[in-house]
This record gives structure tokens, C-alpha cells and sequence, in this order.
């Protein structure tokens, strides 16, 4: 269930309201060019700046819309174990397929404390729940020892990894059981960390590029290495221009000017600079985008 091109899809806004129009064409964007299963409240979502009853419409929302069709996996994270246990609980309840969970940024525990988060959520839920490690966005890495007790856990099947590092998603993927699943976060590091095991990808680039992102994982899924490969370099400038701002305002000045979104986000995340706008603009051109 848990493997293929997985979309961290974007939460649209419209004069500060989630936009459930929008939302549900982006969905049939998605759907209609092989994303294998769709990701509502992660980082690209904003979920940081949504409030709890806001995310449960939206993980509700986006069940209704993809109705059975592929996976839909809710972001339920919180730096507050209770509150993600909360999210949790409701994303199981109403039917998701899986969950994916931050690791509490802020608080910085210790590898103790990040695996009791993590048993207290698993405990408390069916659901199958897929560990998120960014220390980029959190301050704090998961390490693979950990990775790897919580592995025993029974509902917990897989992580994203998004800590750039390819000996830690190694050392992953060398202690954990074979059915355990490694995500790649980044987009740029898909097709590299899939030479050593990963099984796809959880990617801000699907926003905008979907069938591209799905045929590059399956090439690797169907061991086409070498067309895998000329998708990763064709598109490498365009996975590294969506991070020259904090994500998600690449992406969604990307869906703003291909006419699909407003250009909206919460505060404090705020509008790319003018010459950021500009080279956004200048890869999509160049992509046959806009």
C-alpha cells in the first residue's frame, strides 16, 4: 500500500478559508496522472498553522473526494503527544489508510521520548503509521536504532526520511525488518535513496509535476534504471528551485501561475521575494508548465 509516487499535497486558501474547490481539482489532478496515494495536512499542507478542527475537515474532505481510489495518509504530527494522539485517534476513526507523523520539533527529546511518542500513538490506534524524521524543520533526528525498536511496533510499517542523509536511510533500511517501508522526503534524493531500498517517495514536486514524479519511481519499481534516471536529471533543477524558499511557497507560487491555486498562504509564511518569483516563473517555462 505504502510505496510508489505519494503527493504531500497542498492546503489552497481563498481569502484565508481552505479552499475546498480548488482542493478537489488539485485531487483530480493527482488521481488522473498515477499518484499512488495522497498525503492531506504534512509540512506542504501548512498543518502547522491550521487548527486541529480545520485539519479534520480537511483529512475528511480529502476521503470523501478520493473515495477509495488510492491511499490517503493524514498528517496527524504534533509537538504534543496528546494532541497528536487526538489527530490520530479521529483520522483512524473516520477510515484513513495510514497516518504520518512528525517528530515533536521544539521540545527536542531525547531518542527515549520519541520512541514513547510514538508507542503512545500506536497504542491507541489500528491504523498503520508511517514515522516523518526532517530535523531540518523539527531540531531533532530519529536515529536508526530507534527507528528500528519502533519497527517492532506492529502498526508502525514505515518512515519518510528526510534528513539528507543517505547512511542514515542506509542504516535504516540495514537494522529494520524487509517489509518496513523507507520513503524518501526529498525529491531530489527519490531516485538515490531507492538504489538502496526505499520504496518512493512522499513529494512536494507532485504538487506540480505528477505523472513525472509516478513514472520515475515505477521505472525503478519495474528496474528501468536508466529511464529513471533521465527523469531525475531532467528535473533536478526543478526539485531544488521548489526549495529556495521555505516549502510550501515555491510550490504553491508553481500552482498559483499554472492557474490552479491562489497565491495564499498563512502567516508567517508570506510571498516569495520578487527575484525568487522570477526564477520560479523562468523553470516554469522552461518545463512547458505554464
Amino acid at each position: 500500500m505504502f510505496k510508489g509516487a505519494i503527493v504531500a499535497i497542498v492546503t489552497p486558501f481563498k481569502n484565508g478559508i481552505f479552499d475546498k474547490e480548488a482542493y478537489k481539482k488539485l485531487i483530480g489532478f493527482q488521481l488522473s496522472n498515477g499518484t499512488d496515494a495522497i498525503v492531506p495536512c504534512g509540512c506542504t499542507g501548512e498543518a502547522a498553522t491550521l487548527s486541529h478542527d480545520e485539519q479534520k475537515e480537511i483529512i475528511e474532505f480529502t476521503l470523501e473526494i478520493v473515495n477509495k481510489r488510492v491511499p490517503v495518509i493524514a498528517g496527524t504530527g504534533s509537538n504534543s503527544t496528546r494532541e497528536a494522539v487526538e489527530l490520530s485517534v479521529f483520522a483512524d476513526k473516520i477510515g484513513v489508510e495510514g497516518i504520518l507523523v512528525i517528530t515533536p520539533y521544539y521540545n527536542k527529546p531525547t531518542q527515549e521520548g520519541l520512541y514513547q511518542h510514538y508507542k503512545a500513538i500506536s497504542e491507541t490506534i489500528k491504523t498503520p503509521v508511517i514515522l516523518y524524521n526532517v530535523p531540518s524543520r523539527t531540531g531533532i533526528s530519529i536515529s536508526p536504532e530507534t527507528v528500528a525498536r519502533l519497527s517492532e511496533l506492529k502498526n508502525i510499517v514505515g518512515i519518510k526520511e528526510a534528513s539528507g542523509s543517505m547512511d542514515q536511510v542506509s542504516k535504516i533500511i540495514s537494522l529494520c525488518p524487509k517489509d518496513f517501508v523507507l520513503l524518501s522526503g526529498d525529491d531530489s534524493m527519490t531516485l538515490p535513496i531507492m538504489s538502496v531500498g526505499g520504496k518512493g517517495v512522499i513529494s512536494v514536486a507532485s504538487n506540480i509535476i505528477p505523472g513525472e514524479v509516478s513514472q520515475m519511481v515505477k521505472h525503478v519499481l519495474d528496474n528501468e534504471w536508466e529511464k529513471a534516471k533521465q527523469i531525475h536529471l531532467n528535473f533536478l533543477n526543478l526539485f531544488k528551485t521548489l526549495f529556495i524558499e521555505t516549502n510550501p511557497i515555491p510550490v504553491k507560487t508553481c500552482l498559483s501561475m499554472m492557474g490552479m491555486i491562489n497565491m495564499e498562504w498563512r502567516l508567517p509564511l508570506t510571498m516569495p521575494s520578487e527575484e525568487n518569483k522570477q526564477k520560479i516563473q523562468k523553470i516554469l517555462k522552461v518545463y512547458g508548465l505554464t
